[in-house]
Order: C-alpha cells, then sequence, then structure tokens
C-alpha cells in the first residue's frame, strides 16, 4: 500500500475517504475540527466519518469525559478518556451494522493554540486508537506536539495536516514504524511543529520499541529530547518536568560505573540542601547527547537499549537530547520549569565549558552562552578526577584557566554558580570509563569491582559492551572437562 510518489494531505485524506473499510469518529478540543475539516474538504467524508464532537466549554466536557484531577484540560489522560468514550460508542453502535468488513477508528486531539495576546506556547496531545482487521483488537497510537508557528491559524492548519498524517499512517505503515514515523511530518517541517513524544501499542504492534521511536524522534530532529522513566516507558518531557527542580548528571555511561552513581549520589544530596529547592519537586536525570550514541556516523540502537536499560533498572530516569553544548541544555530546562536546575559534571567537562572556541558563532561568545548556563536558577556541581598520571586531585578550586577568564571564574564562584563536590568517594577516582569497557570487551578479571554489582550481572547475563560470552563459555567448559579428567 505504500507508493513511491508520496501524496499529499488532501490526497491522503482522499484515499482513506473512498476506503469503505475504515470509519470512525472525530472528538477534537482547543483548535477548531482541523483534522474532521480536512477529510471534509477532500470529499466523500461520509465514507469515513460515523460522528464529529467538539465540546469547546469546560462544563460540557466534564459533563462527557468526566473531570481532571489536575485540573488540565490539554492533557494525556484528557485524551485517553476521549478515545475511550468516542471508540466505545462507534463499536457499540455500529459493530453489528457493519463491524464484519469495517475496521473501526476514533480519532482526538485535545490542544491549545496561541493566544491573541501570543504571551503562551502551543501545544497539544493526538491520538487514534484504531482496528486492523474487522473485529479485531484496537491499537492506541498517542504523540505530544509542540506548535511554533507566529498565529492561530497556520497553527491550526499544521495539527490539520499532522492529524491526517497520523490516521494515514496508522492504517498504510503498521509493518514499517520508522517509515510511519516518518510520514507524520510530511507537508510540514520542524520551523512548524516539533513531535517530542510518541507511542504505539496494541496488539497488532508487539514489534515497535517506542524506546527506538523516541531515539528516531530526535535523530530525525523532529525534538532535540526524548524521555524514559525508570520503567522503561517514554515519557512527555514538558509534562514530567512541569514545575520540578532538575538535576541531571550527562555521561556516556558505557557501562555505569561506581563514580557515575557516587556523582550522582553526592550531587543529589548537596542539591537537596539548597535553600531554594523542594525536595518533593526533583526529578534526577542520567542525560545522553545523541553524540554519544554514535559509533562513527551511525548510532547502535541495541548499544542505546543496553545503556537505557541498565539506567533504569538503577532506577534513573534518562534523558536523551540533541544538545551538545551545556547552555543549550539548560535553554531546554528553562523552557519547562522556572524553578532551580543544577549539573552534575567532572572538571575536566568544566574545563570544556570554558572553552571559547564553542562559541565562536555566537555573536556575544562565551558571555552570551554563560547568560543561559548560568541563569538566576542553576548551579553546576563539580566532581573532581585524579591528574593524569598522578595521585593530585583537580578539583574546581584549583581550575586551570586563561588568565583573561580567571575574573570570570571568581564571579560564578562568588554568586553560587559553582561548586565542588566536596563529599565525594576518593577510592573511586581511579576508575575511568573507558578503561573499563576496554577490560570487558577484552574478557579480562576485575572489571567488575569497578561497576555496581547489578551492572555486572546484566553485563554479562546479555553479553553486552563487548562482553566476549561465547569465549568465556568454552574456556569455562574447559576447565570443567579438566576438573572432571583429574
Amino acid at each position: 500500500m505504500i507508493d513511491h510518489v508520496v501524496p499529499g494531505t488532501r490526497q491522503k485524506a482522499l484515499e482513506i475517504n473512498l476506503s469503505r473499510k475504515i470509519y470512525g469518529s472525530f472528538a477534537e478540543i482547543g483548535a477548531g475540527q482541523e483534522v474532521a475539516g480536512m477529510f471534509f474538504k477532500a470529499g466523500g467524508a461520509s465514507g469515513t466519518i460515523a460522528k464529529t464532537i467538539s465540546a469547546y466549554d469546560m462544563t460540557f466536557s466534564d459533563a462527557i469525559y468526566g473531570a481532571e484531577e489536575s485540573g488540565r484540560y490539554v492533557a494525556e489522560s484528557r485524551l485517553i478518556k476521549m478515545l475511550n468514550r468516542e471508540y466505545n460508542l462507534v463499536e457499540m453502535r455500529l459493530a453489528e451494522k457493519r463491524g464484519a468488513d469495517t475496521t473501526f477508528f476514533a480519532f482526538a486531539n485535545t490542544v491549545v493554540t496561541l493566544n491573541y495576546q501570543k504571551t503562551n506556547i502551543g501545544h497539544g496531545w493526538i491520538g487514534l486508537r484504531f482496528q486492523l482487521k474487522p473485529r479485531g483488537p484496537y491499537n492506541d497510537a498517542v504523540i505530544h506536539v509542540r506548535l511554533h508557528d507566529n498565529n492561530a491559524l497556520q497553527q491550526q492548519h499544521a495539527l490539520g495536516v499532522i492529524g491526517v498524517n497520523l490516521i494515514y499512517g496508522c492504517f498504510n505503515y503498521p509493518d514499517a514504524p520508522e517509515r510511519l514515523l516518518e510520514s507524520l511530518m510530511e507537508d510540514l517541517s520542524t520551523e512548524r511543529i516539533e513531535i517530542d513524544m510518541v507511542r504505539i501499542t496494541g496488539p497488532d504492534f508487539p514489534h515497535v520499541d517506542n524506546r527506538l521511536l523516541c531515539l528516531q524522534l530526535v535523530r530525525n530532529g523532529f525534538t532535540n529530547v526524548a524521555l524514559f522513566g525508570p520503567d522503561g516507558n517514554v515519557l512527555q518531557p514538558s509534562d514530567a518536568l512541569y514545575k520540578k527542580h532538575i538535576l541531571a548528571l550527562r555521561g556516556r555511561f558505557r557501562p555505569v560505573t561506581h563514580v557515575n552513581l557516587d556523582m550522582l549520589h553526592k550531587g543529589a544530596e548537596q542539591f537537596l540542601q539548597e535553600p531554594d529547592v523542594d525536595p518533593e519537586k526533583v526529578v534526577i536525570l542520567a542525560e545522553l547527547t545523541l553524540n554519544n550514541l554514535r559509533t562513527g556516523d551511525e548510532i547502535n540502537e541495541k548499544d542505546f537499549l543496553d545503556r537505557v536499560d541498565i539506567l533504569c533498572s538503577l532506577g534513573h530516569t534518562v534523558l536523551i537530547s540533541n544538545y551538545q553544548e551545556y547552555y543549550k541544555l539548560v535553554a531546554y530546562f528553562s523552557s519547562v520549569t522556572k524553578l532551580k536546575m543544577g549539573l552534575i559534571l567532572g572538571i575536566y567537562s568544566l574545563e570544556q565549558i570554558f572553552e571559547e572556541r564553542y562559541y565562536e558563532k555566537l555573536p556575544g561568545g562565551i558571555l552570551e552562552a554563560f547568560a543561559t548556563l548560568f541563569s538566576r536558577k542553576v548551579k553546576l556541581y563539580v566532581y573532581p578526577a585524579h591528574k593524569p598520571h598522578s595521585d593530585e586531585i583537580y578539583t574546581y578550586a584549583t581550575l586551570q584557566l586563561p588568565e583573561h577568564l580567571r575574573h570570570l571564574f571568581h564571579y560564578l564562584t562568588a554568586n553560587n554558580k559553582l561548586g565542588d563536590i566536596s563529599r565525594y568517594d576518593g577510592s573511586l577516582l581511579h576508575i575511568i570509563s573507558d578503561d573499563v569497557l576496554a577490560s570487558i570487551k577484552a574478557g579480562e578479571e576485575g572489571w567488575e569491582s569497578k561497576v555496581p554489582a547489578q551492572v555486572a550481572e546484566i553485563v554479562k547475563a546479555k553479553c553486552l559492551f563487548g562482553y566476549p560470552c561465547e569465549r568465556k563459555s568454552v574456556e569455562k567448559d574447559e576447565k570443567d572437562s579438566l576438573v572432571r579428567s583429574e
């Protein structure tokens, strides 16, 4: 069913309208009935649309779908209630009449577009519940979008296009989830709309790993961040981080070592002691940049999943970002929360932050970047290291900087923008991730003591990071055979 020539939005809507096997309802809140409107304008909509509804008034909306505990109407919970009700109604009223030869669906969205004063950010939840076989089970596809057009009419149009793309993609590319994801942005651009969360679930999609789909969002430039909870499930970043204190540690985590955990734990201890931090509102993130997932020019998806699995098994929330520079990461965090934030980093990463070559493309150079990085609500917590080929400990207090940057460093220190992690475990400073990884690949003994026991077990059990399971198995068999012969 996949055409070599990508059809336009109107052609997609018309193709669905002319298919007598696809039939369902549309429920849209907050931006007009833009998706249903696309099908009406394409012609032949009676072949697709059983009903459209748009409950704008909150009282009407609550009467139909029930009230939200959070009081927020642009929320995934509201979207799911809409899908539940509308899909159940379609099946209840039409299953007997046409269920034998029809695949039913319910499309829903709950969106806020740019207000008249342009003081808000347009965003919304979009979902489709759908069958792939008559009388078959239903599946769900849910996305969250951020709308970037500079007026409400353009945002509404973008919403209509992506809604058509979602319906068309789910019915035409169910066996090619990456193609389905790519198709969502057809007739659109990332300047207009951003997809920052996707989740496809259901009996017809056992082959889909939503973590890989979210990685593809970042890799394709559809968004700059993807977030996974400790249970491994994908999260919508701005919802999960909304009104939270954010503390993040950037690393490769290949593998997670005792040093990584000491940085997280000791950094968190100091962050929680800050007078303007509410411990009940803190989210701690282990962050991987897209660049840290690359092997050459490619991203090894298995390696990515291995690292996410290990971090989640240790109880961590994992962020994947496309922000190479720390100041861009802070700028993103500042767009979703106004509360205090913290970054945990090693002393050599702090050295890199002060390298002016990274900011040559900015008109204001390093000062422009630092205005964002060290905003009023940000503090950096610096973990020490051994100096190369020495037992001397290198801390932020002895940071080696060019003379013309020393005053800037002292200003940041005096204003509590920088601080060392003072209660670090000095016995761990000899652990270097690259050395541990090399030992794992070589099948050497002793690397296990440099990582948490749980990590060592997972690496060996799943043969991660190049661990030579086959060779070890042969060596064990030979040793057992020798013992028996003796």
